[in-house]
């Protein structure tokens, strides 16, 4: 029997999970297809029912779904649970479990991002939806002693700092208002950036001024494309990345724990160029908002997965 795995969100019409999971089936011999769910807030519950049957390997959820699904499901893992974000579910017999790939393929875009360089330990962080807890989290497990999150809307940022407030005690998590004096002030402190936001996927704009990147920065687009503010921080001078390791590994991950197979990265790397040539733009479908900042925490519809 064709297994299945599914991703679940909505809208998901311009995936590149798809294609790059699909290849790695395809690529390992397994007979599994991958399918796009659209569902709307008020279809969801019914879909995860649907993933608890026979045919089904599991599923990835996306935007707007990870945190939705949580109540929803019957365990989380270590990397689940502390984010309060799921965006990968596997089955155990008529169980769901929910994991958080996007963890581990941050871990990845982090040490490329640093390279044979000390990690650093002040980071800025940009957005406050489910792929920016996944970042925090993993700056946190990095050893990071002070991180600044912010996001158009202050609300969302100052939920994130309280979710993590016991696992970040030892160390000075905030949330500051989006004011381009203040994001320039915590700039001037740190070494990393990150922006885990929407803006610069659909449009050719940045989040920030690029008169406020100063060249000893590393930064860090989570959107799976050279951005506007990648092409300022090279400008600058900065050490750059785009969202490709962490949109690859966390897909790999994901791969893994459906199958318990090693992932072919290269052959998962090879359809996620083969599908971008090809006009396909994100890993979620269309970006949600708008692109100064949108009304779901300035969430990444590029290198977080689904």
């Amino acid at each position: 029997m064709t297994k299945r795995v599914v991703l679940i969100g909505h809208p998901v019409a311009h995936s590149l999970s798809g294609a790059m999971q699909q290849a790695a089936f395809d690529a390992r011999g397994i007979d599994a297809r991958y399918e796009l769910w659209d569902r709307a807030p008020i279809d969801f519950p019914d879909a995860i029912t649907d993933v608890r049957g026979d045919d089904f390997l599991g599923a990835n959820v996306t935007i707007p779904h990870k945190e939705r699904v949580v109540p929803l499901i019957d365990r989380l893992t270590e990397e689940a649970q502390v984010t309060g974000a799921v965006n990968t579910l596997t089955r155990e017999g008529r169980r769901l479990v929910g994991h958080n790939t996007d963890v581990p393929g941050f871990a990845v875009a982090l040490d490329k991002l640093v390279g044979r360089a000390k990690m650093p330990r002040q980071a800025v962080v940009l957005g406050a939806g489910g792929g920016s807890r996944a970042v925090v989290y993993g700056l946190i497990r990095a050893g990071f002693l002070r991180i600044v999150v912010f996001n158009r809307h202050l609300h969302r940022a100052e939920s994130l700092v309280k979710h993590f407030a016991r696992s970040a005690a030892h160390m000075e998590l905030r949330a500051m208002p989006w004011h381009e004096s203040i994001i320039e002030s915590e700039l001037a402190k740190t070494r990393v950036l990150v922006n885990a936001t929407s803006i610069g996927l659909a449009a050719d704009v940045s989040p920030i001024p690029a008169a406020i990147l100063g060249p000893e920065l590393l930064v860090l687009d989570l959107i799976y494309k050279r951005t506007r503010l990648l092409r300022d921080a090279e400008a600058a001078g900065c050490t750059a990345s785009d969202g490709e390791a962490m949109l690859l590994h966390q897909g790999a991950a994901a791969f893994t724990l459906w199958t318990g197979l090693a992932a072919p990265l290269d052959v998962m790397g090879d359809a996620l160029a083969s599908a971008r040539a090809g006009g396909v733009r994100s890993a979620e479908g269309e970006p949600a908002g708008n692109e100064t900042g949108n009304e779901t925490g300035d969430e990444p519809a590029a290198a977080t997965a689904g």
